[in-house]
């Protein structure tokens, strides 16, 4: 039987709370799910204002919007995350400038960061990589010391923690997503954060057609229909009633990877400093990447599926300029593998998957 990759969790209130929205035929987006999942979202990052959208990536479309990113200025992105991240910089019609990673953490490298810093440079993109945090500190000072916004695209980073805060709360702005294969999920669906009431008005307003708040059917600018579903709100709740035990679940499912796995040439994605790890994938960085594809296709021969690390988006065709490297970030996505490690995994499945990596022709 084939172990998938990943599996969401729906073990709580979800069928009930659909259930209500059919029933009552609000399924569109309004119902008293949208606004109850904002605000319970909200108060558990512990962010003042949320306004949720219908995925991810309209999500970080939407904060570019809401921050009036122009085609003129320059943002810094790590090269090392989902092209979601750069593909939004490119809506916005901004030109995105590629940074390399720390080897130790997989996330962007403040020092190179500096070094890309241009008279054009209007903001950092600080992406919170499988679930590691970057390093919060040291961007925030930067960002005040050339006076830079700061936003972070935590899509795949809830539950992590740097310095016992919760990330999406340092930046102007925050997005997230709750595509299946998130710790949080809604089926699809994102959500835009801030602390910013002004940043939070028009983020709601642009999601909203541009609409405004005293007239009807009067619209101020131009906007998008980026609404969640009260269904997916729905979803949202559920999920929320029951991710603290998600969270403590994947983390014992790294920690027996880490402990199965210590004698072979491969490294957890683990952490690093002050912070706390949300895991949303057990990730492995092999020593040497020859052993990469050869060992995925191993496990799937065990009926065994898994992913690799994301491809650097300067290698991609439409972001490709002659002569650019960062050769950190090209090694770790060389060598990465993503293991299974959705929250209902069972530890003999685990023990199996770790068995047959074992086994594999090292």
């Amino acid at each position: 039987m084939l172990i998938p990759f990943y599996q969401p969790s729906l073990n709580g209130n979800e069928k009930k709370y659909v259930n209500e929205c059919l029933d009552t035929t609000w399924i569109s987006s309004r119902g008293r799910f949208v606004r109850e999942f904002e605000d319970k979202f909200a108060e558990y990052i512990g962010v003042r204002h949320a306004t949720s959208v219908c995925n991810g990536s309209v999500a970080l479309h939407l904060a570019l919007l809401a921050l009036d990113i122009q085609p003129e200025d320059e943002i810094i992105v790590p090269t090392l995350t989902y092209i979601a991240s750069v593909n939004a910089i490119s809506h916005a019609g901004a030109t995105p400038v590629f940074v390399d990673s720390l080897h130790s953490t997989w996330q962007l490298d403040p020092a190179d960061v500096r070094k890309k810093i241009t008279d054009k440079t209007r903001a950092i993109m600080a992406v919170h990589l499988y679930g590691h945090p970057c390093e919060m500190d040291e961007l925030v000072r930067i960002c005040r010391e050339h006076d830079l916004l700061l936003i972070e695209d935590c899509a795949e980073a809830f539950g992590t923690y740097y310095n016992n805060q919760h990330v999406g709360t340092f930046g102007d702005i925050a997005t997230y997503s709750f595509f299946g294969n998130k710790t949080l999920t809604t089926g699809e669906g994102g959500m835009v954060v801030t602390q910013h009431e002004s940043l939070y008005e028009r983020a709601a307003s642009i999601k909203n057609q541009g609409v405004s708040q005293s007239l009807q059917y009067w619209h101020d600018h131009i906007g998008y229909n980026y609404r969640m579903t009260n269904i997916c709100s729905a979803l949202g709740v559920a999920q929320l009633e029951c991710v603290g035990n998600v969270l403590q679940k994947k983390r014992h499912i790294a920690e027996l990877y880490r402990e199965g796995l210590n004698i072979l040439p491969v490294m957890l994605h683990d952490e690093v400093g002050n912070v706390r790890h949300s895991y949303w994938m057990s990730s492995i960085l092999l020593n040497d990447e020859k052993h990469r594809d050869p060992l995925r296709k191993h496990l799937e021969d065990c009926h065994i599926e898994t992913r690799p690390l994301f491809f650097p988006a300067h290698l991609m065709k439409m972001y490709q300029k002659a002569g650019e490297q960062h050769l950190v970030a090209e090694s770790l996505s060389s060598r990465g593998i993503n293991l299974p490690s959705w929250p209902d995994l069972r530890e003999e499945q685990i023990h199996y998957i770790m068995k047959c990596i074992r086994e594999y022709a090292w």
